[in-house]
């Protein structure tokens, strides 16, 4: 009996020495097999359980791992940091590059802006110059006119510088808004001064009291206008009363004269 025991135990140590020299067994090798996955996890789980206390799940996992495992597995993760870290410094660098562009386009535009506003400005002033030029030698025109002796006629010398003073207006641009009698009223470019009885149509012009300019498309000053209430018969009424009157003061002036070769 003591042989049996003696062999069963020569045996156990013969097995236990075939393990120590033939390196890990199938059960370890699995388990160091799975060693880069299973740190992986042990820090997703460190991370994802903020209840557990930190460290623990890994220092676990590193203790039953395999020493060359747990290298290249930190070896993998450095080589993925460092990629990571190049990839941001590239997007940091572009975004600084980017940033410093709209900078310097964001002050060239308000240079240009600047500018434009200058140059509009000094254009306003030299047509602005021009046109006062040119007025002067109506404004001439029209003292030349006045100077003239009391008996003569400057009808024509006015007339003359009224076309001038048109020409210029034209030159300009400048329209003139003159609605003719009966036309429709037109809100945008005539100015309504009453309604008054008229035989022209009801809500028509009866009279332009003064014509008004447009430059370009763009209204200087609305026309004056009368608008015909269509009434007719006040119309007509007010024309024959208008004639009674004056045949009433001829009788007068008739008489007058009259009398005056009576006394005489």
């Amino acid at each position: 009996m003591s042989e049996h025991s003696g062999d069963r135990q020569t045996e156990s140590r013969e097995e236990d020495v075939s393990d120590a020299d033939g390196g890990v067994s199938e059960d370890a090798s699995a388990e160091l097999g799975d060693g880069p996955d299973r740190l992986l996890a042990a820090l997703e789980t460190d991370i994802d359980s903020p209840t557990a206390e930190p460290g623990d799940e890994l220092r676990q996992r590193v203790e039953e791992s395999d020493t060359e495992a747990v290298a290249h597995t930190l070896a993998a993760l450095d080589e993925t940091v460092t990629e990571l870290e190049t990839e941001l410094a590239d997007e940091r660098e572009r975004t600084d590059d980017l940033e410093s562009r709209l900078r310097r386009k964001q002050a060239d535009f308000q240079n240009y802006k600047k500018r434009q506003k200058e140059r509009l400005e000094t254009e306003r002033e030299r047509a602005t110059e021009e046109l006062v030029e040119r007025l002067l030698d109506v404004r001439d025109n029209l003292e030349r006119a006045l100077s003239t002796d009391a008996d003569t006629d400057i009808r024509g010398g006015v007339e003359s510088t009224l076309a001038q003073f048109d020409r210029e207006l034209d030159r300009e641009n400048v329209e003139p808004i003159e609605p003719a009698v009966g036309d429709t009223v037109d809100p945008g470019r005539h100015e309504v001064l009453a309604t008054v009885p008229s035989a022209e149509p009801a809500d028509t012009i009866a009279d332009v009291h003064r014509p008004g300019y447009e430059m370009a498309g763009k209204l200087l000053r609305p026309a004056r206008v009368t608008v015909s209430d269509g009434d007719t018969d006040d119309s007509e009424g007010t024309e024959t009363d208008a004639g009674n009157d004056t045949e009433t003061e001829a009788d007068t002036n008739t008489r007058t004269t009259t009398d005056s070769e009576t006394d005489a």
